[in-house]
């Protein structure tokens, strides 16, 4: 599919029909042991300056002046940020560079990582080595051995089911779960996400496995570019293939059961509505990490990212609440608030960008990426590297952005989304 004009976007359809959800049961667990080491109480002084030197500053940064909405009240996160997705303008930010551990939401690197490596008509038979590694108390989607996938199944069980079991079988398919974090840290260090180190593909707590809100948000905006990205992340539910079993006259049959998607602003529950206009991503938790959450959603023309990373309250769904609430300031306060900083574009494109306006990457240059409070920095990788390079990071729809000047980032640094889904029933 090619990539679309700059000066045409294709209008999202909004219709009060998708709002209706049924609510879902509670998703499969995903904590995990008690780690070794725990997170520090507050964020350290000095932190990343990546995408500004006001995002390495700890505590709510945002301008705030007449007509702009004050930021919701009750905001709990450790660590936030509220981004228009295209243009790459941080709008309010809360220890967007605090180095927590990620939880699931790691697995949009993954994807991001991975997704461009195989068709989705690739078939695999499951192997016991597959499945081996798996951390205790992992979510699963319930792939058995010896049972062949295609891979658009095992992307299913990775976006809906947050499947750690999915997440292993496709590692074995990229040479193992050693060559998948080495990838996925060099795709990390592409993207300029350099708060990030990858210990587990899956995001299940490991020692000095990290990211931030800042970086889990440079993930999902690169992921977004890609059009198997947007589908499965915005897939409420789906069919996935079952157990091969003897039926009563001792055929062997092959049924199906079905998944729902955890992410709780897509799906519905109890206590938390669908929101209008999400189209995703990913969510998580884990002992060590809590609740994490980006969501990507579209309102009159806009599309934000928002990422909230271990809110300290316990109540139900709270990540969810959060995130709802910073989607809502972020349309009321979008055109109105002046930013705090910027996403920024990968290695590479900033790099190809001429003269002043190359000043997004710049803002990223090498040792602004360490970390403050003790955290190991970030394993060097081959500069411009990354698992695909700019044809991972820039890769939409299985092809590659159609850049301008020669292979500079977008104008105005903006990544267009198009055929941007949400709530999808099913593939």
């Amino acid at each position: 599919m090619p990539a679309p004009k700059n000066t045409v976007r294709r209008p999202l359809l909004v219709a009060s029909a998708v709002l209706l959800s049924t609510a879902l049961t509670s998703p499969v667990a995903l904590a995990a042991p008690k780690p070794s080491t725990s997170p520090s109480a507050t964020p350290p002084a000095k932190m990343s300056t990546v995408g500004g030197a006001r995002l390495g500053q700890p505590g709510t940064q945002v301008n705030l002046a007449g007509g702009v909405p004050v930021l919701p009240k009750g905001l709990s996160g450790r660590s936030w940020i509220v981004a228009d997705a295209e243009s790459g303008d941080v709008l309010a930010a809360h220890n967007a560079h605090w180095r927590l551990a990620p939880a699931s939401t790691l697995k949009m690197l993954f994807a991001d990582t991975l997704l461009p490596k195989w068709p989705k008509t690739t078939e695999h038979k499951v192997e016991p080595s597959d499945m081996a590694g798996i951390g205790s108390g992992s979510s699963m989607v319930g792939i058995k051995e010896d049972e062949t996938y295609s891979v658009h199944d095992l992307w299913l069980g990775v976006f809906l089911r947050s499947g750690n079991d999915a997440v292993h079988v496709l590692s074995a398919m990229n040479g193992g779960v050693k060559n998948t974090v080495d990838e996925m840290n060099a795709h990390a260090e592409e993207l300029q996400a350099l708060d990030t180190h990858v210990v587990s593909p899956d995001g299940y707590d490991a020692p000095e496995q990290v990211s931030s809100a800042y970086d889990l948000t440079l993930f999902a905006r690169s992921g977004m570019q890609k059009k198997d990205f947007r589908e499965y992340c915005s897939t409420v539910s789906a069919k996935f293939p079952g157990e091969t079993k003897k039926n009563k006259k001792g055929k062997k049959v092959r049924g199906s059961f079905e998944i729902q998607n955890t992410n709780r602003l897509l799906a519905g529950d109890y206590d938390v509505p669908v929101y209008q206009g999400i189209a995703g991503v990913k969510n998580g938790n884990t002992t060590n990490a809590g609740a994490t959450f980006t969501g990507v959603a579209e309102r009159d023309g806009k599309v934000l990212l928002v990422t909230v990373m271990n809110p300290r309250t316990n109540e139900s769904n709270e990540v969810y609440k959060e995130t709802a609430k910073l989607f809502d300031w972020g349309f009321e306060a979008a055109g109105k608030v002046e930013p705090v900083g910027e996403l920024v574009p990968p290695r590479s494109a900033a790099e190809a960008q001429p003269g002043p306006s190359a000043s997004a990457g710049e803002a990223g240059g090498s040792g602004d990426g360490a970390a403050g409070g003790g955290a190991k920095p970030v394993a060097s990788a081959a500069s411009g590297g990354g698992a695909d390079g700019a044809g991972v990071a820039l890769g939409i729809a299985g092809g590659v952005v159609a850049l301008l000047a020669g292979g500079a980032f977008l104008v105005n640094r903006r990544w267009p989304l198009p055929d941007l889904v949400r709530r999808r029933p099913r593939p």
